[in-house]
């Protein structure tokens, strides 16, 4: 139970900071941010961060739940930074596509724009696995 919190607690962490990242950067609140993937920092590394280092804390790297949790971290913030972000650069694209052919043909029914805070760079994957990482140690160090 107590790594469960730990997740939760470096998932909710980074969804706060986002929030906070999103209205300095925006100057305006925008609560989807709380719940939304993509943005500064990113809390799928915090969470699979906090959760191989809370494992390798807790029971030793030793323990063969600490090689599981490492990979899946590493597969998840690969694909947060690699194919999630090449998703971003593709709604990007296509949302300005649709833009520009609405503009041509005003009454041409395309739909709702999609997501484009889908993905990470790397830094953004850093600093959330780095959040991660100091969250489960500060849990465990102290409790």
């Amino acid at each position: 139970m107590k790594i469960l919190l730990i997740c939760f607690s470096a998932w909710a962490i980074a969804q706060i900071v986002k929030f906070i990242v999103g209205w300095a950067r925006d100057h305006e609140i925008n609560w989807s941010y709380f719940v939304s993937s993509g943005g500064m920092p990113s809390s799928h590394s915090s969470t699979v961060s906090a959760l191989a280092t809370s494992i390798g804390l807790i029971y030793g790297i030793d323990n063969p739940y600490f090689p599981i949790a490492a990979i899946l971290a590493m597969v998840v913030m690969y694909d947060a930074a690699g194919v999630r972000r090449a998703v971003s650069r593709q709604a990007f694209i296509l949302n300005r596509l649709m833009r520009e052919i609405r503009l041509q043909k005003p009454r041409e029914e395309l739909g709702k724009e999609l997501w484009e805070l889908v993905g990470h760079s790397p830094f953004q994957v850093f600093i959330g696995a780095a959040l991660g990482i100091i969250i489960a140690c500060i849990w465990v160090l102290l409790t």
